[in-house]
């Protein structure tokens, strides 16, 4: 079991470590809060839990279906493109985000990142499903030894990125915000249009 937990935290790292949503979203909310990254992981785990379980008691299949993939990237890529945008307009309204709470809003933005990105739930589908056939040897206890090491590679990733982004600001004052926040705006509107191009690919 040992070596099959090592190979679950070199396969998850390698994937949540790939730029895509929840990371840009974790460098909009690290800015904020060194702490966000926590708290966009658990917004992350919200999603990724129940389509663990789903696939565990055999229902992965739902997620390899065109239909399901062509949902999510057309509606993900408009949620991508609005999240951009709205991070795009606090560059310029940092009040705005001072008046909220970064633990709620990381938390949504975890969720809804991991919910509609169509590529998220593919991994899941393949890779994921392949680990979680793999945890079955080992009983539920591997099953949960599975989810817990790969939401720590999760947790660990966003944590050191948040915090990474926001000790930035001690280091190299308020105008890295302007970048921060215009790469994580332009990451999410890249997202949100390559979500859309793909889905309609998809239908072809």
């Amino acid at each position: 079991m040992g070596l099959f937990l090592l190979t679950v935290a070199g396969i998850s790292l390698s994937g949540v470590m790939m730029p895509g949503p929840v990371f840009a979203a974790t460098v909009a909310r690290g800015w904020k809060s060194k702490f966000a990254g926590p708290f966009i992981a658990i917004g992350h785990a919200i999603v990724e839990v129940p389509i663990m379980l789903l696939i565990y008691f055999g229902f992965y299949s739902f997620f390899q279906n065109q239909s399901v993939k062509i949902f999510l990237g057309l509606v993900g890529g408009i949620v991508l493109i609005y999240m951009g945008r709205g991070i795009f307009n606090l560059k310029n309204n940092t009040t705005k985000i001072k008046d909220t709470d970064p633990s709620s809003t990381a938390t949504v933005a975890g969720a809804i990142t991991s919910l509609f990105n169509p590529y998220f739930i593919l991994w899941w589908a393949t890779v994921g499903a392949a680990l979680i056939m793999k945890s079955v040897v080992f009983g539920i206890l591997g099953f949960a030894l599975f989810g817990i090491v790969h939401w720590l590679c999760d947790l660990v990733w966003y944590s050191v990125v948040s915090y990474g982004v926001h000790h930035s600001k001690r280091v190299w004052g308020e105008k890295i915000q302007l970048i921060l926040y215009g790469i994580s705006s332009g990451m999410l509107f890249g997202f949100g249009i390559w979500f859309i191009i793909s889905s309609f690919k998809w239908m072809v």
